[in-house]
Order: C-alpha cells, then structure tokens, then sequence
C-alpha cells in the first residue's frame, strides 16, 4: 500500500493506492474519489461502547469506513479532511497520542483508542481525553494550519491549541507563559511544557484563534 499527501499545505490530500487485498479505515466520510470496484464497508469505530467513547471524548466519528480491494490489481482511493488544513502521514511501529478529532486514516495493523490526559491538558485546550494511535504501520492525521514536526530532548513551551501530536511517553505540565500580569495582559496566557524526548507535531493555526478573531465582527 502506498499513501502519498498531494497540495500540501493549504488544500491537501491523499492518494492511496491499493494492492489486491489490502485495505484501509478511514473516518467517515473521508472518501473524495475512488475506483469504482473497491469494496466498501460501513462499521463502528471499534465496539459499540468504544465508538461513543472516542465520538464523545475523542471526537472523532461514531462509525468508520473501510474500503477493501477484492480485485487482481491496484485500485486507487482518494481521501481528505472536512476542513482546511494541513496533512500528514505517519510511519509507526508503537504508539502515538493525537490531539482529538486530528485522526483521518489507518493501514492495517492499526489501533485507535482513547486515554485519559489530565485536566492539566484540559485547562491547555487540549481536551481531557487524548487519541492513542498503537500497532505498526501508516496512519494520517491533520489539522487547520501547517503541520510542523519537531523533534525535542528536553523542555519544549507550545501555546495552547497548538499541539497536534507527541509521544506517549512524553509528559504534559500547563504553566503561565510568564509572571500573573505578562501572561494575561500580553495575551499569551496559558501554554503548555511538554518534557521528555521524541517527536511532537504543531499546527501553525488553531481553531479557537479563528473564532476569537470572527467573535471581533460579530459583537
């Protein structure tokens, strides 16, 4: 199976192109284009329970699609994200937590599930659930804005809103961006210290920076 992201970063998507047997999950309605004897199916997104629970903790979609080549030879799948934003495709052999709702696609071999993440990332805006990705093989994730990879060995300050992705074994701690009067009144407020070492994603924009910019022009 190869996934290719095409018109990143403003407008991306992926190209997935089958071989015979394989098959992919992708969330509902992902699909933009596809060929038309690939087989799809319909199903939870994991047991019934598991499905509401990363609907309504992880915010991701009750019911996914798995598409499934039955034919003798590669069968292409086009798929994207509902809105504009950046995408990107990771390689995994272990897990990998995501900020809710930012999971799109899996390779076989995949698991998503849910784990607690403290009130400490909900005070971060990060929700108080997080998605864990486990098992080996490819997933795809995206987000609005650019995604960034960085990779960190140590102390990292990320603004609230704005982490994606990280290692399940990396710690979250939200602080003040500064003192009590530089945090609030210079408009950075709460950030989030992310410790230890490995991978994290960001995204250059963040939906709840949107909305506070509409809000100036609607009150």
């Amino acid at each position: 199976m190869e996934l290719n992201v095409k018109s990143r970063p403003a407008f991306p998507y992926i190209d997935v192109d089958l071989e015979p047997g394989e098959s992919l999950v992708t969330e509902s309605d992902a699909m933009t284009s596809m060929s038309a004897d690939l087989d799809l199916k319909a199903r939870f997104n994991g047991n019934f329970f598991s499905a509401l629970l990363k609907k309504f903790l992880g915010n991701e979609t009750l019911m996914v699609s798995e598409y499934t080549n039955n034919t003798s030879g590669t069968r292409r799948l086009t798929i994207t994200q509902a809105y504009p934003g950046d995408m990107m495709i990771m390689n995994l052999n272990g897990d990998y937590c995501l900020q809710p709702g930012a999971f799109i696609c899996a390779t076989e071999g995949i698991d998503l599930g849910i784990k607690w993440a403290g009130f400490g990332s909900f005070i971060g805006r990060e929700g108080l659930f997080k998605l864990k990705v486990s098992g080996e093989g490819q997933f795809a994730f995206g987000a609005y804005g650019s995604l960034v990879e960085k990779e960190i060995d140590g102390e990292y300050i990320v603004d609230t809103g704005h982490l994606v992705g990280y290692e399940s074994h990396m710690n979250l701690k939200v602080q003040l961006a500064g003192g009590i009067f530089s945090s609030f009144f210079g408009g950075e407020g709460l950030v989030t210290r992310v410790e230890g070492k490995g991978k994290i994603i960001l995204q250059t924009r963040s939906l709840s920076g949107l909305g506070t910019l509409l809000n100036r022009y609607f009150y």
